[in-house]
């Protein structure tokens, strides 16, 4: 599997490249910040919502910390999604490296 730095996504958003950014977080998760134009599907969720899910989107998947999106993001790639990247470090990386509005929880 494949992962990507907080810095390099955002840095990928920032350019106007065309990705799916898939958090995979509980719903009250999000109060502590998403990124902008994210796809919220739940994990468990997940094998039910693959219709959502484009087989050739650029999709980079997202948690608190990495653990549960590295499973989707496993679990995405045996489906044959073959574009799929693991955010490093979840959101609490990307709230640290990138966007100190959001917080770590």
């Amino acid at each position: 599997m494949e992962t990507i730095t907080p810095a390099a996504l955002k840095a990928e958003l920032d350019s106007g490249k065309e990705l799916l950014v898939l958090d995979v977080r509980e719903e009250h998760e999000l109060a502590n910040g998403a990124i902008p134009g994210h796809v919220h599907v739940r994990m468990a969720q997940v094998p039910h919502s693959l219709d959502k899910l484009p087989k050739d989107a650029d999709i980079v998947v997202v948690c608190r910390t990495g653990n549960r999106s590295g499973q989707v993001a496993t679990f995405l790639v045996r489906q044959g999604y073959a574009k799929v990247r693991n955010l490093e470090g979840g959101m609490n990386g990307y709230a640290r490296d990138v966007d100190s509005s959001m917080s770590e929880y």
